[in-house]
């Protein structure tokens, strides 16, 4: 009887405990936007835990990077973030409430008579500071360009939001990356004073929200409602009242990671291409792990894994990886590269270093794996003998 009462207890306990767990909010905000420094912690801390029903802990943090890392491990409850931040988010077990304002489309600017992005090579370069989202668009429409940051000669990192429009005027800088609608005022106040390079897609605007999904449905449910309403304005945040495609948020979270869409001295071929070269006995060079090519692969490939140290990036240093493709290839024959689809830059930089060390006909097959499996065509598996003589067979 005594167990028994003693039980009920804890049980009781652990219940109450649970109930009355704080629910844990981060605003990140970006250290280049003013009106989300306004963000009143103390309101917003009340009126969610009184629309909730139990304790909320919010924290304010300027430290986009290690909030970005925090989303990969979850430790909070709702995120209230920009665009970038939200991404990474939905990418590991949130979903999306909304966001604060329309989409947003970025631009890289330069000075007039610039004509593509390696003109700017040498260059100086005004972007808002390193964690905001602009820098982080910026980063990532040059790369999908071919190109990267470290082009510039110079790149200046400051916390005022189209400032860069006016350096170009005075001849600062050479470029800079702001939003359409910023570059759109800027054109029409000073006349054709700049060259429109790049357009990204469609970035979600303001702060966005998402809230974990492992969360209660009625808690959810409460938040959203918080959210969409005026109450969201009271805290500084603003009102919820815009929801953009989650594709947006796909294509900024791809701007940090994925390859290049051209590799200048490469043919980049489909997976329909890629069936017709391999009839006509071109191989296709497999540069994933071994164990992974040991599981599936596209039929008749050749494993050549890419051992990749170096950073992801166009700029990348390939002393830095070990690959031994350039010792195992005919430099003489046409050859196609291929890894885990357009994230993985394995395939990019085994192409790049062929290029690189002479290689007569490069192609790459950017969409990889993924996309070959994907369209149903001829894939095998190998034994781990067959893929350790294979990796020992001897160089041509």
């Amino acid at each position: 009887m005594r167990r028994a009462v003693v039980w009920s207890l804890w049980t009781l306990w652990l219940a109450g405990g649970t109930a009355m767990a704080d629910l844990k909010v981060m605003v990140a905000v970006d250290p280049s936007d003013r009106e989300t420094m306004l963000i009143s912690l103390l309101d917003m801390r009340s009126n969610l835990s009184k629309v909730t029903g139990q304790p909320v802990s919010a924290i304010k943090s300027q430290d986009l990077g290690d909030v970005m890392r925090s989303t990969r491990t979850g430790e909070y409850d709702v995120y209230i973030a920009p665009a970038h931040v939200a991404a990474s988010a939905l990418a590991h077990g949130y979903e999306l409430v909304g966001s604060t304002d329309r989409d947003e489309v970025y631009q890289l600017v330069a000075r007039l008579g610039t004509k593509a992005p390696a003109d700017l090579k040498g260059g100086k370069i005004y972007l808002t500071q390193q964690d905001s989202v602009g820098a982080y668009v910026a980063r990532g429409i040059l790369n999908e360009s071919g190109q990267s940051l470290k082009m510039f000669q110079q790149v200046f990192y400051r916390s005022t939001t189209g400032a860069g429009l006016f350096a170009i005027d005075t001849g600062l800088v050479d470029a800079t990356v702001a939003k359409r609608g910023d570059v759109e005022g800027w054109m029409h106040k000073n006349g054709d004073k700049g060259t429109v390079l790049l357009s990204s897609h469609a970035v979600p605007g303001g702060m966005s929200v998402v809230v974990k999904k492992t969360l209660p449905e009625a808690t959810r449910v409460k938040l959203e409602g918080w959210f969409g309403s005026s109450a969201g304005t009271m805290a500084g945040i603003g009102r919820v009242a815009y929801r953009s495609e989650l594709s947006n948020y796909k294509y900024v979270a791809a701007l940090g990671n994925w390859t290049p869409s051209q590799l200048p001295g490469a043919t980049i071929v489909t997976a329909v291409e890629v069936v017709g070269l391999q009839q006509k006995g071109v191989p296709v060079i497999d540069v994933r792990l071994v164990k992974e090519y040991h599981e599936k692969h596209i039929r008749g490939a050749i494993s050549i894994p890419y051992g990749e140290k170096s950073l992801k990036d166009v700029a990348f240093d390939p002393a830095m990886d070990e690959w031994a493709g350039p010792d195992k290839l005919d430099k003489n024959q046409p050859v196609i590269f291929h890894c885990n689809g357009p994230e993985c830059w394995k395939s990019y930089k085994a192409a790049k270093v062929g290029l690189s060390k002479g290689f007569k006909t490069v192609y790459w097959f950017r969409g990889g794996f993924p996309e070959w499996d994907g369209n149903g065509l001829p894939v095998e598996s190998s034994p781990p003998t067959a893929v350790a003589a294979q990796a020992a067979a001897p160089s041509r």
